[in-house]
């Protein structure tokens, strides 16, 4: 199996013992994971972009210069959703932890949805599921 590269949005200073970020387009950094055969491999933190410029298609660029292939985030516009995709970054759903690493985990553990176009945020900028 592939390793994937998984971006969880945190806060501070991000980390498996880290906080999520509720807006990834904002968040401080992101916490990336690679993951094997269900297994937690390396971690690293990546600085996110400024969103002033750009808006939310630079975290995506960002991303998939880092060789990110896959995200969870809480809620997303459609715009950086069709971005995500375009860049072959998959895009999964988890509004319920708080926490990085049982999102990681349960990545995973294979047990996170895909996004669906009817989840996206319809533009407020403060998308609550």
């Amino acid at each position: 199996m592939a390793t994937v590269r998984l971006a969880v949005p945190s806060e501070g200073n991000g980390g498996l013992d880290g906080v999520r970020s509720g807006h990834f387009g904002h968040c401080a950094v992101f916490t990336c994971v690679d993951i094997e055969d269900g297994k937690i491999g390396s971690v690293r933190i990546v600085q996110n972009g400024e969103h002033a410029e750009g808006g939310c298609m630079v975290p995506v660029q960002k991303l998939a210069q880092e060789g990110v292939n896959a995200i969870v985030v809480g809620g997303i516009g459609m715009r950086p959703l069709m971005g995500f995709q375009q860049a072959g970054i998959a895009v999964y759903y988890d509004a319920d932890q708080p926490q990085v690493r049982p999102v990681v985990e349960a990545f995973a553990a294979g047990s996170l949805p895909l996004i669906s176009e009817q989840q996206t945020c319809k533009g407020s900028g403060h998308c609550h599921h």
